[in-house]
């Protein structure tokens, strides 16, 4: 759903988005439409303030398992539903549809808090069935978004895993990690954990425009080095790249983050599923309006003549001529930076350390955090 382009493009305040663009599950659907009156642009689109509201959610359960062969892991962890970051090309706003709420400006203002997740972890790793394998820790939203300050879930769920000598991976754009080393350093000396950083670029002027509330680039590689420092391993996300926006800075971005510490490293492709694709051609119009069509040009060849192909196997990396010229730069910068020689960047963790925790007796209540 677009708008016309008479209706300008009105970037919000500390916002990705600029649109509550409607779910695909929506039985109603309302569209901007310029009626013809001319007022002044102070007046009639001037952009809104929009709060944050948390809820609290019981969760059912709290892992969730996949079989992809383009991942890393098959098990993950996510406290949180929806993402206050605001990152205009998330891949995980579509799941916003299935709460009845809009991937666009809902999925990072409308946010919901799994606050027995650490109960959940605990009574699933207790089960006499399961079989430990590395769980990756915020893979949908950022387990270190801005509310983590407050309900410090992701502390309580590492807590857990700590106890339980539970081996997992996160990756975020946050510094807020750095909080945790005290529990993340203990846990590193026994190869349980390693952290990995998403960083899209080194200029901050774009970074707040990609990612409006999440750490400012040099803040992310000064948390790299803490850590590193503390001796747990850090790697890097050049994620996503995106043509013609941030794609120069590869090269730049993994030198900088191996001076910082990072042992191994990564990127992946923009990926357009579903509502992302119109959100973020809203995003390119409304602050790279004299390089979207090229933008979009060059997604749509990497992709088949489409926004966006699910298909295993190139769904992270594209097809085509620049698909193949930016394999080639990474592996090329990887191997002059010395980073582990590995397709993966998920690092080996030892599961041999577990120890299941004793079960429940019985689910406590839980109170709310708000």
């Amino acid at each position: 759903m677009g708008r016309p382009d008479s209706i300008p493009h009105i970037a919000i305040k500390g916002r990705g988005s600029t649109t509550h663009i409607a779910g695909r599950f929506e039985s109603t659907v309302s569209e901007a439409v310029d009626d013809g009156w001319q007022a002044e642009e102070s007046e009639e689109f001037l952009a809104p303030r929009l709060r944050t509201e948390v809820r609290a959610e019981t969760a059912r359960s709290i892992i969730s398992r996949n079989n992809s062969p383009d991942v890393g892991f098959s098990q993950s962890v996510n406290p949180y539903r929806g993402c206050e970051h605001g990152c205009s090309y998330c891949f995980a706003r579509p799941s916003h549809a299935y709460l009845n709420l809009s991937p666009g400006l809902d999925f990072e203002t409308k946010l919901f808090a799994k606050t027995n997740a650490a109960q959940l972890l605990r009574k699933e790793l207790s089960k006499p069935s399961y079989v430990p394998q590395p769980i990756a820790l915020g893979i949908n939203t950022d387990s270190y978004q801005p509310i983590e300050r407050k309900f410090k879930l992701t502390r309580q769920l590492i807590e857990v895993m700590l106890e339980t000598r539970h081996p997992f991976s996160l990756i975020t754009k946050n510094a807020l990690v750095e909080r945790d080393i005290d529990l993340l350093a203990p846990l590193a000396e026994q190869n349980l954990v390693s952290v990995h950083f998403s960083v899209t670029s080194l200029d901050p002027h774009l970074s707040s425009k990609l990612e409006p509330r999440a750490a400012a680039p040099h803040a992310r590689l000064r948390a790299m080095r803490r850590l590193h420092e503390a001796g747990i391993p850090v790697g890097v996300m050049v994620a996503p790249v995106i043509p013609w926006i941030n794609d120069a800075e590869l090269e730049a971005v993994l030198e900088a983050a191996r001076d910082a510490g990072a042992s191994s490293a990564g990127y992946v492709l923009l990926r357009l599923p579903l509502e992302v694709a119109p959100l973020f051609r809203d995003w390119l119009e409304t602050h790279y309006p004299d390089r979207a069509t090229h933008v979009m040009s060059t997604i749509n060849q990497l992709r088949g003549g489409k926004d966006y192909d699910s298909q295993f196997g190139t769904r992270m990396r594209g097809q085509g001529v620049y698909a193949d010229l930016l394999s080639n730069r990474f592996k090329l910068a990887r191997r002059r930076l010395g980073f582990n020689a590995q397709n993966s960047h998920w690092p080996k963790l030892d599961c041999t350390k577990f120890e299941r925790p004793a079960p429940p007796k019985a689910d406590s209540p839980q109170g709310s955090l708000f």
